[in-house]
């Protein structure tokens, strides 16, 4: 199994979502997050202070998947996340042990069906 999680633009969730599901991916988890990278900042003025904000908001989306479904949505994520500018977001895949379903005791592939 692999863990993929990935940094977005928060205005690119809606499409994401739409692209997990239709490669039938319903359990993804989404936290709103805050970062910097090349994307840098901007300078914003509120009552004639100029304040400069280098911490970007970001959405994390967090899906574990078997390996064989791995590679087609790492393609949904780009696809559905590009805009061409800076600032698109990173995806990073992270091999997973185990994982276990609570309700039933169900392990492996079988739990994150």
């Amino acid at each position: 199994m692999i863990k993929i999680e990935a940094i977005i633009r928060p205005q690119k969730l809606d499409e994401v979502k739409a692209a997990l599901d239709e490669i039938g991916i319903a359990g993804i988890t989404v936290t709103e997050v805050h970062g910097s990278g090349r994307q840098k900042g901007y300078t914003q003025t509120y009552r004639g202070a100029e304040y400069t904000i280098n911490l970007l908001q970001k959405v994390k989306i967090e899906v574990v998947v078997p390996d064989a479904l791995a590679e087609r949505v790492v393609e949904a994520l780009q696809e559905a996340a590009r805009t061409g500018e800076i600032g698109d977001g990173k995806i990073f895949l992270i091999p997973v042990a185990d994982a276990i379903r609570i309700r039933t005791g169900e392990r492996g592939d079988s739990a994150v069906k």
